[in-house]
C-alpha cells in the first residue's frame, strides 16, 4: 500500500497508508512512522473518501454567468480560466494598484507547497496586499515568541511523565484524538488530570479536577495560580534567578488576583482556584497544554503567555513530561525563502478577521480582487453578515480555488477545481506532533483538479511574472526549502528514507536540555517589553466582560468531531444544534429540540437547541465551521453573531467575546 501523510489543520499530522483499487481509494489506515499516532486514524479521515468523491467535488473551472451567488455557471477549459484570471488581475493592477488585490487563504493544507509558496511569489509580485493569518493561534504565538522564542514544548507523546497535566482550553475528542490514548495512559500511572474549559468535555468528564470558567476568565485564573505560587512556596526563585527576567513584574500584577477574587469573576469555586494552585505548587512533574479555546476573546494574549509563565514561575521544565505546550509547537523551522523567491513587499497588511469591513469600507486603493483558496471565509470568518455584503459586490472579481462546492465558492466569478492532499505532492510540518511528512499522491486527479502550486506558477507565467531560476514544481520547490533550512541535508534524507523527518531537536525533546529558549538572550522573558506595549492597556491587564443587558449569554464556537474547520462540512447534513443550559432554557419558555434563533449585535442564526449540563448556566455552545445548509433562516451560521474585534495580541480573533440572546420561534 502506498503510503503518505495527512496536512490537515490538526496538530497530530498522521502518516497513512492507502489501499487504492480501480474505483480509488478503499480505505486509509494509519501507520506507525509517526510515534504520537502510532497507527490510528481519526474518522475524518478515515472516511476520506466520500469527500474525495462526493457530489459535491468540482471537477472542471468555471465561470459564474449570473449575479453572484445565482448558481449559474458555464464550464470552460483551464486556458480560458487563466486567461480570464491573469487578464483581470493586471487590469486591476494598472487600474488600482497592486495593493488593490487581496489572497484569501489559511489553514485548508497546512502544507508548505499549497500555503506561502508559489501562491506568495505571485502575489508579491504583483505588489498585492498582504493578509494577516491571525484567525488562529497568533495570540498564543505572540505570547509564545515574547516569553520563550517559540522554543519548543513538551512533545505530546511525553504527558504519559508527567504526574500533573492541565489541559487549559482544550478539547483533543475533538481536535487531536491522538493525545487521548496518551492522558489515559498517564492517568492510569497515577497522574492527576485538570481541565479548564467552560464545558464539560469528554475530557473534562475524565479530570479530577474540572474547573467550567466563565468565557474570557482565562487571564484572573491563571494569573490567581500565579499568585498562589509565590505566595505559598510553590516559586522557584533558583530557577527564576538562573533563567528569567520580570519575575517581580509578573508577581506584582497577579498579586491582585486571589482564590476568592479570581473566582468571583471566573464563576467557579475559590477551593477549585486554591487547589489547582496547591497542586501545581506541589507535583512534578507537571505541565500544562494551551489550547486554541483561551484566546478567543478580548484578553486571549495576556491569558496565554499567564499560562505559559506557569512552568518558569514554579521551575517545572528541565525534565521529562514537565513544561508547557502550546497549540502551534513547531518543531521543524523551515525556510520558503528560495521556493517563494520573491521578498515580502512593504505593501498594506490586512487582518483576515476585518475581511468583512475591509470588502465593505472606503480604502485607498479599493479592493477590486480576491483570490480564495484553502479556506472557506463564508463559514469560518467573523461578522459573517459584513463579509458577505462584500462577497455580493458585483465589483469585486473573485477567484475561487477550491475542492468542493463551498458556502464562499458560490459567490465567485471564477471557480477552479482543486487536488486533495491524496492527489497532490506537499511538505507538512506538525504543530503538535514533532514530525515533518513528505506527502505524495496515492491517487489520480479527480476530474481536471489541479494543485494550487501548479495554478499559481501558470498565473505568474501569464502575467509575465517568471523568471528562469525560479524552483518549479514539488520537487523543486521542496529541494529550495531545505537548502535555505538549517539541517536541510540530514531533513531530506530521512524524508527520502521514510517520507518522515525528525526535528533537529529529536521527537521528544526535553525543555532546558535539549532545548534553549530562542530569545536574544536566551532567557525567559515573563514581561516581554514588546507585549507590554503591544497590549491595549499593558500585559495581564483584565478587560472585563463585554455582555450588555440587551445581550447577556456568551456564546463560544468549539470544534466539532465532525470537521476540521469547515473542512468535510458537505458531509454533515445534521441540523445545527446549540447548547444551551436548563436553566437559562427554563427562562425563556425553550425546549429540547425547538427552533431558536440567537442575536447579537452583528446579525442571527437560526438553529436548534440541545438543553444540556454540558454548558454553564450563561454560556451557549454552537460549533464553529458549520454550513449553511445545517441551519435555517437566511442561512447565516454560527459567525454571523461573532464580532470581528481584535484579542490584546497578535490581532487574533475574539470569536468567544459573541455576547448574544436566545429567544424560541
Amino acid at each position: 500500500m502506498p503510503s503518505t501523510a495527512c496536512p490537515l489543520d490538526c496538530p497530530d499530522a498522521c502518516t497513512l497508508h492507502a489501499e487504492v483499487g480501480d474505483g480509488g481509494v478503499v480505505s486509509l489506515t494509519g501507520d506507525r512512522r509517526n510515534p504520537l499516532t502510532d497507527g490510528l486514524v481519526c474518522g475524518k479521515v478515515r472516511a476520506f473518501d466520500r469527500h474525495l468523491r462526493c457530489e459535491e467535488r468540482l471537477m472542471k473551472p468555471a465561470i459564474q454567468v449570473g449575479p453572484k451567488g445565482s448558481g449559474r455557471w458555464r464550464t470552460v477549459g483551464w486556458d480560458e480560466a487563466l486567461d480570464t484570471i491573469a487578464t483581470k488581475l493586471a487590469e486591476i493592477r494598472d487600474t488600482f494598484g497592486g495593493e488593490s488585490i487581496l489572497p484569501l487563504s489559511y489553514g485548508g493544507s497546512n502544507g508548505v507547497l499549497t500555503h506561502e509558496c508559489v501562491d506568495s511569489r505571485l502575489f508579491h509580485r504583483l505588489g498585492a496586499s498582504r493578509l494577516d493569518r491571525a484567525l488562529c493561534a497568533a495570540p498564543t504565538s505572540a505570547a509564545a515568541t515574547g516569553l520563550y522564542g517559540r522554543m519548543p514544548g513538551v512533545a505530546l507523546e511525553d504527558y504519559v511523565h508527567a504526574r500533573l497535566i492541565v489541559m487549559w482550553g482544550v478539547n483533543p475528542h475533538a481536535s487531536g484524538i491522538h493525545h487521548v490514548p496518551v492522558l489515559k495512559a498517564a492517568k492510569k500511572a497515577g497522574a492527576k488530570l485538570i481541565v479548564v474549559d467552560p464545558r464539560r468535555t469528554p475530557l473534562a468528564k475524565m479530570a479530577d479536577l474540572h474547573l467550567p470558567l466563565r468565557p474570557g476568565t482565562d487571564l484572573p485564573l491563571a494569573l490567581a495560580v500565579i499568585a498562589w505560587q509565590f505566595e505559598h512556596g510553590g516559586a522557584d526563585e533558583a530557577f527564576l534567578a538562573r533563567w528569567c527576567t520580570g519575575a517581580d513584574a509578573l508577581r506584582e500584577r497577579a498579586a491582585r488576583w486571589t482564590p476568592e477574587v479570581a473566582a468571583q469573576t471566573c464563576g467557579l469555586d475559590p477551593a477549585d482556584v486554591r487547589k489547582l494552585g496547591t497542586l501545581w505548587a506541589e507535583t512534578s512533574p507537571a505541565v500544562v497544554r494551551c489550547g486554541w479555546g483561551l484566546e478567543r476573546n478580548r484578553n486571549g494574549g495576556s491569558a496565554a503567555a499567564a499560562v505559559l509563565a506557569l512552568p518558569a514561575v514554579s521551575g517545572k521544565l528541565g525534565v521529562r513530561g514537565g513544561g508547557y505546550t502550546t497549540s502551534n509547537s513547531k518543531a521543524h523551522p523551515l525556510d520558503t525563502s528560495r521556493a517563494v523567491a520573491e521578498p515580502e513587499p512593504d505593501t498594506r497588511l490586512i487582518n483576515m478577521n476585518e475581511v468583512g469591513r475591509v470588502l465593505t469600507d472606503a480604502n485607498d486603493p479599493p479592493i477590486k480582487a480576491l483570490f480564495t483558496y484553502c479556506c472557506n471565509p463564508a463559514a469560518t470568518l467573523p461578522n459573517r453578515p459584513r463579509l458577505m455584503q462584500g462577497l455580493a459586490r458585483e465589483d469585486l472579481f473573485h477567484v475561487v480555488h477550491e475542492q468542493v462546492m463551498t458556502d464562499t465558492a458560490q459567490w465567485a466569478d471564477v471557480l477552479l477545481p482543486a487536488t486533495t492532499f491524496l492527489e497532490h505532492h506537499d511538505l507538512a510540518p506538525g504543530y503538535g506532533a514533532m514530525v515533518l511528512n513528505r506527502i505524495v499522491p496515492v491517487v489520480d486527479r479527480v476530474g481536471e483538479s489541479r494543485p494550487n502550486y501548479e495554478v499559481f506558477a501558470q498565473l505568474c507565467e501569464r502575467l509575465g511574472l517568471t523568471r528562469d531560476d525560479d524552483p518549479v514544481g514539488p520537487d523543486a520547490l521542496i529541494d529550495a526549502i531545505l537548502a535555505a533550512t538549517p539541517d536541510g541535508e540530514r531533513i531530506g534524507q530521512e524524508l527520502g528514507e521514510h517520507g518522515m523527518a525528525r526535528p533537529s531537536v529529536g521527537h521528544q525533546p526535553i525543555g532546558l536540555v535539549d532545548t534553549t529558549p530562542r530569545t536574544p538572550d536566551g532567557k525567559i522573558h515573563l514581561v516581554p517589553q514588546a507585549l507590554d506595549a503591544e497590549a491595549p492597556h499593558g500585559l495581564y491587564t483584565y478587560q472585563p466582560d463585554p455582555g450588555t443587558e440587551r445581550f447577556p449569554l456568551a456564546l463560544i464556537s468549539p470544534a466539532s468531531a465532525k470537521t476540521t474547520n469547515s473542512t468535510f462540512g458537505q458531509l454533515d447534513r445534521r441540523p445545527a444544534h446549540v447548547a444551551i443550559h436548563p436553566e437559562d432554557a427554563s427562562a425563556r419558555g425553550i425546549e429540547d429540540g425547538a427552533a431558536v434563533r440567537i442575536d447579537s449585535a452583528y446579525g442571527s442564526v437560526t438553529c436548534r437547541a440541545r438543553v444540556s449540563n454540558e454548558v454553564r448556566v450563561g454560556v451557549l455552545s454552537l460549533a464553529k465551521g458549520i454550513w449553511s445548509h445545517r441551519v435555517a433562516g437566511d442561512g447565516s451560521t454560527t459567525n454571523a453573531v461573532a464580532p470581528d474585534t481584535l484579542a490584546d495580541l497578535g490581532g487574533g480573533a475574539t470569536f468567544n467575546d459573541a455576547r448574544v440572546q436566545i429567544v424560541a420561534l
